[in-house]
């Protein structure tokens, strides 16, 4: 009898011992970093748990929606998209989401992933039908802030921010390739045929500066060499100025010494008798002075002018 009612006691505090632990689990909640737990107390909305350790009273309230804060990439799938010269292409992006709000993100929509992720393809295949192929791939940044625009202001009741979308790949079709292959050919051949026409421009524009700069280089040089030789005419103008009146001031002072007079004479009368016979070589008719016998006459004469000078 005493060995069934302890039986009985320790089944009965084994029992207690498990529903402690189970209304401890079902009391006791730790939310993680950069999450948000929303509490629903008998089926209807409570409150939202941030990060930290949380009581709840079990079997009354309950964990309904578990939320990261964290941002979150969503893989928005190819679509095809026509743009607006009539060109269909295939689009595929990233998305990238967060919530900012549990209590709407849990409330405001079923799913929040799966809409974002449509209405990110609704908005770019609008979007895209409103630009040219051409701009499509020049202006990616453009079309991707436009699509983030959209959806933020779309997805705002549902309590998550859109942070931003990009193109990730355009598809085109083989015969727009094979167009846009054969444009971007010959542009390069144009660039080419641009590049080779300025290198020939440039090329003569060398050769005439430096045909231009030889010119000026060679006149220079003519210049240079006139002035120095017009230097050197005039420094030897000067030397033999400078010389014959160094040889007259010899003369005159040998003049003025005793004999000089009768050297004076005597050469005068030897320049008088070799100038005549020069005249009478170089000509057939012969100029006889009017005194030629008196040539000591002659000779007294321009040794009085030496004198005089």
């Amino acid at each position: 009898m005493n060995e069934s009612i302890i039986n009985v006691n320790s089944v009965l505090a084994l029992g207690f011992a498990l529903a402690a632990i189970i209304i401890i689990l079902k009391s006791a909640r730790i939310v993680p970093q950069r999450s948000n737990f929303v509490i629903e107390r008998l089926g209807k909305y409570n409150r939202t748990l941030d990060s930290g350790f949380h009581f709840l009273i079990p079997f009354i309230d309950k964990v309904a929606y578990q939320h990261t804060l964290k941002e979150e990439v969503i893989d928005v799938e190819r679509q095809a998209c026509v743009t607006r010269d009539n060109i269909q292409v295939g689009i595929n992006g990233v998305l990238y989401i967060q919530v900012v709000d549990a209590h709407k993100a849990s409330y405001g929509i079923n799913d929040y992933r799966y809409a974002a992720s449509q209405l990110a393809q609704t908005t770019m295949r609008s979007v895209i039908g409103q630009t040219d192929l051409d701009k499509t791939f020049e202006e990616r940044a453009q079309i991707n802030e436009v699509v983030v625009q959209a959806l933020d202001e779309a997805a705002a009741p549902w309590g998550i921010k859109v942070l931003r979308y990009e193109i990730s790949d355009i598809e085109l079709p083989m015969s727009i390739k094979d167009a846009l292959e054969q444009q971007m050919r010959a542009e390069r051949e144009r660039r080419a045929a641009i590049a080779k026409s300025e290198g020939e421009r440039q090329a003569m524009i060398n050769v005439s500066e430096g045909h231009k700069q030889e010119v000026i280089n060679l006149s220079e040089a003519e210049k240079q060499k006139q002035i120095n030789e017009a230097e050197g005419r005039a420094q030897e103008i000067e030397l033999i100025a400078t010389a014959t009146a160094e040889g007259l001031r010899k003369i005159a002072a040998a003049i003025q010494e005793p004999g000089g007079q009768d050297a004076v004479s005597l050469r005068v009368a030897e320049q008088y008798v070799k100038e005549f016979g020069n005249l009478a070589k170089e000509t057939n008719t012969l100029i006889l002075p009017a005194q030629l016998a008196d040539i000591g006459g002659a000779v007294a004469g321009l040794t009085e002018i030496i004198k005089k000078k």
